[in-house]
């Protein structure tokens, strides 16, 4: 089995040939071009590699923290077990013990003879910045912490747990990818243009190529805060419990709520706001307020055939769920009921947390429109939907904001962006047929 330092410098050269490989990616007057179909697997073989790189370190790193807890060796070291696990003096042993330190740097006035040595500072780069003020620089929080940080904002997200990482290189402000330029299925312009013909011996053909576009993510900073009492800060233990849960609570939020609404200033750009959205309308005498049997079969309808087996149902509330359990097709004896309260679906575990419609999980979430309005139920694919961001994240503190409180002010910020992958919904080769997209809403009733 690789050690960690191994699979680390694993790590650092996929990222590095990632790297400068897109560099290389330059037309003869020295400027970025578009990719070519073969460098554009290339590319995705490099990306799978640093996906698979982060992986493995991943869990190398959680496997030798929990040996290290029990006293067990690591990185292959049978041969001899230590009688207790010894610390890293570099490191922090838990968040809690970070938390302390980065609160009494701050009741310290940002002292820097009186620092805790482990403490890795990272100015803010803004109109006075110094290093002895502390709300003016912040802390890097420790890969492990950070990382555990990330991984309870994936479990807690219904949402950012289901779209696309792209991984950024670790000198990268953000990263631009090639897609294909694809509208309609309409012969000549599948693939951006592409197309073939039936020839007779002899006959000549026009060419034709691919066309492509550029996906741009670029960081954007977001910012969680979180309040310690004085009397919580003397206890390290539970000063982690609340601020990991407050601040992975907070961060998970705030995400979320770009991917499904931002406006793609400052922020994600949510797929609710794209020009990838299908609006589908509401049907004739509907009921203000209402959701029918027919608004969902013409949403159903209106999402591609293989992004049905990833897709989801985004609804508000218990509102909208309340509707959806009176939905029924066919009359008589055979009626089927579409929406099945969560367990009865055979076709899902027994213990499911989410009811189906149409065989597909319903998911309430916050960040949907109240019942009736644009946006209260939608049915996507998050999988088209890419999010780019760094694992690390940046930690500051002040003992200003609620001193009269007498509480202390933590601040974590994370670097993220988003937008759906696709560019507007897509024309079928049948130009009969109503267009189809990863994003579908119901419009207003």
């Amino acid at each position: 089995m690789k050690t960690l330092e191994q699979l680390r410098a694993e790590l650092t050269k996929a990222l590095g040939a990632l790297d400068t490989f897109e560099k290389g990616i330059k037309g003869d007057d020295g400027n970025p071009r578009d990719m070519t179909e073969a460098e554009f697997d290339e590319h995705a073989k490099l990306i799978d590699v640093v996906e698979a790189a982060v992986k493995a370190v991943d869990a190398r790193e959680k496997s030798d923290r929990i040996r290290a807890t029990f006293g067990a060796p690591a990185d292959g070291e049978q041969g001899r077990v230590p009688a207790s696990p010894k610390a890293d003096p570099e490191q922090f042993r838990s968040f809690g013990e970070f938390l302390t330190a980065v609160a009494q740097d701050g009741m310290n006035k940002g002292d820097i003879s009186s620092r805790d040595k482990r403490l890795k500072w990272e100015m803010i780069k803004a109109a006075g910045a110094n290093e002895a003020v502390p709300s003016e620089g912040g802390f890097l929080v420790q890969t492990d912490h950070s990382t555990e940080l990330l991984g309870m904002m994936h479990e807690m997200g219904d949402i950012m747990s289901r779209v696309r990482d792209i991984p950024i290189s670790s000198n990268s402000n953000g990263i631009s990818l090639p897609a294909i330029d694809q509208t309609s299925r309409a012969t000549g312009s599948r693939f951006g243009g592409v197309r073939t013909y039936w020839a007779n011996e002899g006959d000549t053909v026009n060419a034709s190529k691919p066309k492509l576009r550029s996906i741009e993510l670029k960081l954007n900073k977001l910012m969680g805060i979180g309040y310690m009492t004085e009397e919580l800060l003397a206890d390290a233990g539970a000063m982690e419990a609340i601020m990991k849960t407050a601040f992975a609570e907070e961060l998970t939020f705030t995400t979320e709520d770009a991917f499904v609404n931002g406006d793609g200033s400052g922020k994600p750009l949510g797929f609710l706001n794209s020009g990838a959205l299908v609006t589908v309308p509401a049907v004739s005498g509907q009921a203000s307020g209402s959701i029918v049997t027919a608004n969902v079969l013409n949403m159903w309808d209106r999402i591609p055939t293989r992004s049905r087996r990833n897709a989801v149902w985004l609804v508000a509330d218990s509102q909208v769920e309340t509707q959806l359990q009176s939905l029924v097709l066919g009359s008589g004896t055979a009626v089927t009921q579409l929406y099945k309260v969560p367990g009865t679906n055979p076709a899902t575990p027994a213990n499911a947390v989410f009811g189906t419609l149409l065989g597909r999980p319903v998911i309430p979430v916050e960040y949907m429109a109240q019942l009736g309005t644009p946006g209260d139920i939608a049915l996507v694919d998050l999988s088209q939907y890419l999010k780019a961001d760094k694992g690390g994240m940046k930690q500051s503190q002040s003992i200003h904001v609620r001193f009269l409180q007498d509480e202390m002010t933590f601040k974590v910020t994370y670097r993220v962006d988003g937008q759906p992958a696709w560019h507007s919904p897509l024309t079928p080769a049948n130009g009969s047929l109503a267009t189809k997209s990863p994003f579908v809403a119901l419009a207003a009733r």
